[in-house]
């Protein structure tokens, strides 16, 4: 892990304030699971910061000597929307060393404070999950061929990054999720898979939506998995099309929820219904994070572009804050709070580091 933490890092749609150095890093990874509040904890209350409406969910955390602290989280209001674009000079640092009855607040300027960009330690993934059953391939095909271009067009960056691809993915009433393209982080690839969908692709004309749900979960999963053992953190955005419900009846409803309900918490689900003939209710349970519905055709792509924004939305929600603490090796553990405030709005966290080996200076 030092050496992937080493890199120099990236961070899409963030600002870089500077550049930092590379030392030894003392690494402490573990994926966030089971709070909004990944690793960190809700911050003492002699702090007495008020009610939070910002959320930041720590991802992972280490030191680098000869004294930076790196906190990796994610940003999001209290009904969960992502929230991008915040600047080093929005957060607040406070620490608590063992001679401290409470926090003292840390000068963002004097310890250096910054987002940085980061390349090795995150990745993005974005599974484009389409219906192609019977009922899309005889009466809408074109307008949703169109409307995911534009999908693509709207999440993908200009520039391909290697730590943000997508996979398009379809179904119809077939036990299978087929696989329409491959992760990838290039944009024309994924228009031209698209572009090659015809209207004789399928040979089951029913509908395994909940099939397609567990499965596609099960995808992301092992996406994260995998960039887990490559010391990063992955998130993944599963997005689903549908025209109607599950017809196939492979699988229950409860199971496809149930999977929804369990997965990783860096797996955001959306889900894009069209038509009369869909179960509103049943796609805003598994579009846990948004959902839309277009009332006929000629609203698909409106509807695309909308759940396209908040994908991109989420993964510019994500941030690395570095900056130079003042503790030193006699401190042993320090507690750490971190406040963002964004819009009138503030949110805070607590975590602990070790300045075992802190001097001074701060590369």
């Amino acid at each position: 892990m030092n050496k992937i933490l080493k890199s120099s890092f990236y961070l899409i749609a963030l600002f870089t304030l500077f550049s930092c150095g590379n030392a030894e890093n003392d690494v402490f990874f573990n994926p966030s699971t089971g709070s909004d509040l990944g690793q960190g904890s809700t911050v003492d209350p002699c702090l007495d910061l008020g009610t939070s409406q910002l959320t930041l969910s720590i991802q992972d955390q280490f030191t680098t000597l000869p004294g930076k602290v790196s906190i990796f989280f994610k940003v999001s209001d209290t009904e969960g929307s992502p929230v991008p674009g915040l600047t080093a000079n929005q957060f607040t640092i406070y620490e608590q060393g063992r001679n401290d009855d409470c926090f003292n607040k840390i000068s963002t300027s004097e310890a250096q404070a910054r987002i940085s960009p980061n390349a090795q330690i995150f990745n993005n993934s974005t599974l484009l999950v389409l219906d192609l059953s019977n009922s899309v391939l005889s009466s809408s095909l074109q307008e949703l061929k169109t409307a995911s271009v534009s999908f693509v067009n709207n999440v993908m960056p200009e520039v391909e990054t290697a730590s943000n691809k997508m996979a398009i993915y379809w179904f119809d009433g077939e036990d299978q999720l087929h696989l329409l393209n491959d992760l990838t982080a290039s944009k024309e690839e994924l228009i031209a898979s698209i572009d090659g969908i015809t209207d004789d692709i399928s040979n089951d004309p029913s509908t395994d939506l909940y099939g397609a749900v567990i499965k596609s979960t099960e995808k992301a999963e092992k996406l994260i998995n995998d960039t887990k053992n490559n010391d990063i953190i992955g998130a993944a955005s599963i997005v689903i099309f549908t025209d109607g419900t599950d017809q196939a009846s492979r699988y229950t409803e409860k199971a496809a929820l149930d999977k929804v309900k369990n997965a990783s918490l860096n797996i955001s689900y959306f889900t894009i219904g069209l038509g009369s003939e869909i179960d509103t209710e049943v796609l805003t349970s598994i579009g846990k994070t948004s959902s839309v519905f277009a009332g006929n055709k000629a609203e698909l792509e409106t509807t695309f572009n909308n759940i396209s924004y908040l994908v991109s939305q989420r993964a510019n929600s994500f941030y690395l804050f570095e900056y130079c603490s003042p503790k030193r090796d006699g401190s042993g553990e320090n507690n750490l709070a971190i406040q963002v405030t964004s819009g009138g709005l503030q949110g805070a966290v607590q975590t602990k580091f070790n300045a075992k080996g802190f001097t001074g200076g701060c590369e």
